[in-house]
């Protein structure tokens, strides 16, 4: 296959519609998955536009870095005013109105159906 210098490439993207332009000033690209975070320290970027829609291509060296649990899980605030509520309806203490809230991600109602069992 034969090579294709930069002003060539800019000339067939040109013919196709497709604008490209590189992004100055770029440190660091993160992107965040479910268990890791990738991390692109340095990295060249480059914007296409094809049809109205931006396409973001990345070059770079890149680290992966597994999250830790507490990370994974975002920190659920839940106010004592709701520990309170949940636990005077459902006859419970405190803590078991604060785990049941905790369990249904803040949800007042399943919390407390699930401390009365229904």
């Amino acid at each position: 296959m034969r090579r294709i210098s930069p002003r060539q490439l800019r000339r067939m993207t040109k013919r196709l519609g497709v604008e490209m332009e590189e992004l100055e000033g770029v440190v660091e690209v993160i992107i965040h998955t479910e268990d890791k975070d990738i991390i692109i320290e340095n990295p060249q970027v480059l914007v296409m536009s094809i049809s109205g829609q931006k396409v973001y291509q990345i070059m770079g060296e890149e680290k992966e870095v597994e999250r830790k649990e507490e990370e994974k899980e975002e920190a659920l605030e839940i106010s004592e005013e709701d520990v309170q509520l949940v636990a005077s309806q459902a006859g419970v203490s405190l803590e078991e109105a604060r785990k049941a809230l905790e369990a249904t991600k803040g949800d007042l109602a399943a919390a407390i159906m699930l401390l009365k069992g229904n």
